[in-house]
């Protein structure tokens, strides 16, 4: 019998691609899922078994925008109660003081809580490269291997500083040359455009309140040459309109497409201010968005768009943002936020599948990606297992809709790539308790410093 064919034996509920049966079951092998097994069945050949049948079966959550660097500065009381522009001007003197130790275990813990919520992929935007932090990327792409995730790296950059009449101080910006030096070297080491890839470079230029013109259009070239997708913050609040109109003379859509960035291989964080317009173009450029649901409610940014983008062939997937502006890096928590502020929106026209659907086949599209994001044969087997063993569960009767609804924060089990990343839900390669232990020392020292 063979070690790798493993049959996922009659889970409680399985949340498929639409039209696959897979209530008996899911075979993987050699890092894909090969068999859907239907009611009652079993598979052909030769396998083994796990028993998953107090099991509810997702395919692995995919955050598409976050800053790991900021969980060292959550709940931070400079920057409580803030709006957008005002809490950026409150942190970028305490980030300014980030160095590689304090960035090392930030990452690290970003991604251990992020996998314990179901995340199997996920894309940092990592725009600040202060002194002693400039191998950032190098940390992220060390960090995440050691866990098992699956990434994107975002190689961000800020080149306009307040002296040029940005948002961010002298400190924490680089010039566009050395910014695209260092964007060539990540690709080359890193991007991996290949099926089933663990890593991925996107070139992400932080927004247009912190760089030029000139970056933003020679980064969309370098990208173009280098076959890698572009990602930045956008419309995110009503300050940045009026700033793109201030300093460009129009809104940030037209800054983007001026810019040569308006097209399929890019994806826009937020998104929250666009006219109806702006979405009908977005959506025949094939522009992506990621919503961000918990951020925009803790900054008070507004509610974006959503269905109004799908309607016009925007696809939309979901990230937890920055760990300062959310203040925990849980997607399946980000998935009940979706489903509640879509809903004061767009009413109950909004359900649990178009949340997971966002946080799966959304997100995969919003990467470019269509080899993860689904439970269907071929895909990759990346998989959140998740246990309805909880008193917030007693009662429920649809066990996919529970955990949207009753509120699932934590995967029992996660598989990225055929290997188990977390079991009993805690990851296999992280001592948890020491995480938190040296993390919290650090992040001490980040209390009031300005």
């Amino acid at each position: 019998m063979s070690s790798k064919r493993l049959w996922l034996k009659r889970p409680l509920a399985v949340l498929a691609q639409e039209g696959q049966d897979a209530s008996g079951g899911i075979v993987v092998e050699d890092g894909r899922i090969t068999e859907l097994v239907g009611h009652g069945g079993v598979p052909s050949g030769d396998h083994v078994t796990f028993d998953a049948s107090e099991h509810v079966v997702l395919p692995g959550l995919i955050n598409t925008h976050h800053h790991f660097f900021q969980t060292v500065t959550r709940a931070h009381p400079e920057a409580l109660d803030k709006e957008l522009f005002d809490w950026l001007k409150a942190l970028y003197p305490v980030w300014a003081k980030l160095g590689p130790d304090a960035f090392r275990l930030a990452t690290r813990l970003a991604l251990a809580e992020l996998m314990m919520s179901g995340v199997t992929c996920t894309s940092d935007h990592q725009y600040l490269f202060t002194d002693g932090i400039e191998d950032a990327m190098d940390v992220q792409a060390e960090e995440s291997a050691a866990l098992g995730m699956r990434m994107v790296l975002n190689r961000g950059s800020m080149n306009l500083s307040q002296r040029d009449g940005g948002l961010p101080p002298d400190a924490v910006v680089q010039d566009m040359d050395t910014i695209l030096a260092d964007c060539e070297r990540v690709i080359g080491r890193y991007h991996d455009p290949s099926d089933g890839a663990m890593l991925q470079v996107a070139l992400a230029p932080c927004s247009p309140f912190s760089v030029t013109s000139e970056l933003m259009r020679e980064t969309a070239a370098l990208a173009g040459r280098c076959g890698c997708a572009l990602h930045t913050h956008l419309a995110e609040s009503e300050d940045e309109n009026a700033f793109c109109q201030e300093k460009f003379g129009f809104r940030p859509l037209d800054y983007l497409e001026e810019n040569g960035w308006l097209g399929p291989k890019t994806w826009v964080a937020h998104g929250i201010h666009f006219n109806d317009g702006e979405i009908a173009r977005m959506g025949r450029a094939g522009t992506s968005v990621c919503h961000c649901p918990t951020s925009n409610m803790v900054l008070a940014s507004g509610i974006c768009r959503t269905r109004d983008m799908e309607t016009a062939g925007v696809s939309v997937g979901l990230g937890v943002d920055g760990s300062a502006s959310n203040d925990s890096s849980n997607l399946m928590e980000t998935v009940r936020h979706a489903l509640m502020v879509n809903r004061l929106r767009y009413g109950t026209t909004v359900s649990h599948k178009n949340v997971l659907r966002w946080a799966t086949e959304g997100s995969a599209a919003c990467l470019g990606r269509t080899d993860i994001g689904a439970i269907a044969p071929g895909r990759q087997a990346d998989l959140a297992l998740f246990k309805l063993d909880e008193l917030r569960f007693s009662g429920a009767h649809d066990p996919i809709a529970a955990l949207v609804l009753c509120g699932a924060h934590r995967a029992d089990r996660v598989m990225i790539k055929g290997r188990w990343t977390i079991e009993n839900g805690l990851p296999t390669d992280v001592d948890v308790e020491r995480l938190r232990h040296e993390h919290g020392a650090i992040a001490r020292k980040f209390a009031g410093a300005q």
